[in-house]
């Protein structure tokens, strides 16, 4: 039964410009799952955006299986699954569920970490676990830093990198701060951690979180000597921002994903003074109007206003078409690439 309603509009703006440049296989490097009865505490802190836990209450395997079952007919999605990053989630049971989903449909994932937990815990559970490594976030940075201030290795400490870097893990990051990617420390230490640890593949999620043109600021021309660092578009439809980082970095350390469930949402992104809006149907999400990163669109516009995912890959096509990306170029994005560091064929 399906999960999400596809209207006459969404499937003109899939069949007309999504469905042909997506391989028929590819894979998904970004996804949530959770059951609600996993969601133990509170968050008090909100240290992150506040949109995105309007979404959905939960996102069960099958809720997963079933989303890319609707958006994307006649593709096979292959997800990377990891935990609901919050502070009110019982990460025991979240990582728990993981496994268990990721053993019984052969997914890779990664285990949702805390940067106080107890290294050899860390190392047990992700190798019993099944797990191809570490899922880090900036909501469990200790509660005393101002959210503002918060430094990678507030939430990723080295000696979690340095397990990683001992067994050659993934280690997927969200950075913090406001000025996200331009701010010199963030990529003055994404500089750091691969040249300290140059045996872990670090991914950077949502292409470092950069949603305008004015949050690169000078990090790629920084980083441009980088040999291994991954990006990930995922959440991220600034096409703009997309062309730098492939022009940079090259299509080969650049991979999908989704966010899902967040990316399933009804929602246009449009960027003001630098920062972002999601544009979203009226009264589709509930009360947004405390959230400035939230706008409602009213009817009967709102109709043109499809899912998230598919303006995010409109994006990517966006930036492939202004540099010339060949195919093989977008079979590498959106599924070698991504295969080679998760191995995904080696996944049983």
């Amino acid at each position: 039964m399906a999960l999400l309603p596809i209207t006459p509009y969404d499937k003109t703006f899939y069949e007309e410009q999504l469905m042909d440049f997506l391989p028929d296989k590819f894979i998904d490097c970004h996804n949530h799952i959770w059951l609600s009865r996993f969601v133990t505490g509170q968050d008090n802190a909100c240290r992150s955006c506040a949109w995105p836990e309007m979404v959905a209450k939960d996102n069960s395997i099958e809720d997963l299986m079933q989303t890319n079952l609707d958006l994307f007919p006649e593709k096979t999605v292959i997800p990377v699954l990891y935990s609901y990053v919050n502070v009110a989630v019982d990460t025991k049971q979240s990582n728990a569920y993981v496994a268990e989903c990721a053993r019984k449909h052969h997914f890779p994932a990664l285990y949702l970490s805390r940067p106080k937990e107890p290294i050899e815990e860390i190392e047990k559970n992700v190798i019993s676990g099944g797990f191809c490594g570490l899922k880090v976030y900036l909501e469990f940075a200790p509660a005393y830093i101002p959210t503002n201030e918060i430094r990678i290795y507030d939430f990723l400490p080295h000696e979690q990198l340095a397990l990683a870097d001992k067994h050659g893990w993934i280690v997927q990051l969200h950075i913090a701060r406001p000025k996200r990617l331009a701010d010199p420390l963030n990529y003055i230490q994404l500089w750091e951690i691969e040249q300290k640890y140059p045996n872990l593949q670090l991914l950077v999620a949502h292409l470092g979180r950069a949603y305008a043109n004015e949050d690169i600021g000078d990090a790629l021309e920084y980083l441009k000597h980088t040999e291994k660092t991954i990006w990930d578009f995922t959440a991220n439809t600034n096409a703009y921002v997309m062309e730098q980082v492939l022009n940079y970095f090259g299509p080969e350390r650049f991979i999908y994903g989704s966010d899902f469930p967040i990316f399933r949402m009804r929602a246009r992104r449009v960027v003001e003074n630098g920062f972002y809006i999601n544009e979203i149907p009226q009264n589709s999400l509930g009360d947004v109007s405390k959230d400035p990163h939230m706008r409602e669109i009213p009817y009967p516009e709102a109709e043109q206003i499809t899912y998230f995912i598919y303006e995010e890959i409109a994006a990517c096509k966006k930036a492939a078409k202004k540099l010339g990306l060949t195919r093989k170029d977008i079979e590498n994005i959106f599924y070698e690439n991504s295969a080679r560091i998760f191995h995904v064929n080696q996944v049983k």
